[in-house]
């Protein structure tokens, strides 16, 4: 069974730093495009963040534009792991934040083939 588990999420004041990681299991990710999206009551599910496969050993990192300069994805592939440093924290980020994964082509656009559970952020002005 296929399983994305997020953590570390939490409540930070504005100008902070969190960095959430996604634990996959069940399957690796290496091929696939892994990364985070976020929703706030009431509104879509936005991206927030990617890094997919580009062939061989490289990977490519791409971020909304809200977040540009602000948040850092990594990845793990030997953990099955991604990551979101999330710094400079503002009250707009507050949100839930979502780990996915899912074909690269598709990804952008939310059609993902698998799903975290969530975990809150909050950022306090």
């Amino acid at each position: 069974q296929v399983q994305l588990a997020e953590s570390g999420g939490g409540l930070v004041q504005a100008g902070g730093s969190l960095r959430l990681s996604c634990a996959a299991s069940g399957r690796t990710f290496s091929s696939y495009a892994m990364g985070w999206f976020r929703q706030v009551p009431g509104k879509e599910r936005e991206f927030v963040a990617a890094i997919s496969w580009s062939g061989g050993s490289v990977y490519i990192a791409s971020y909304a534009d809200s977040v540009k300069g602000r948040f850092t994805i990594s990845r793990d592939n030997a953990k099955n792991t991604v990551y979101l440093q999330m710094n400079s924290l503002k009250p707009e980020d507050t949100a839930v934040y979502y780990c996915a994964a899912g074909p690269r082509a598709t990804f952008h656009g939310g059609e993902c083939d698998y799903w975290g559970q969530g975990t809150q952020v909050t950022v306090s002005s």
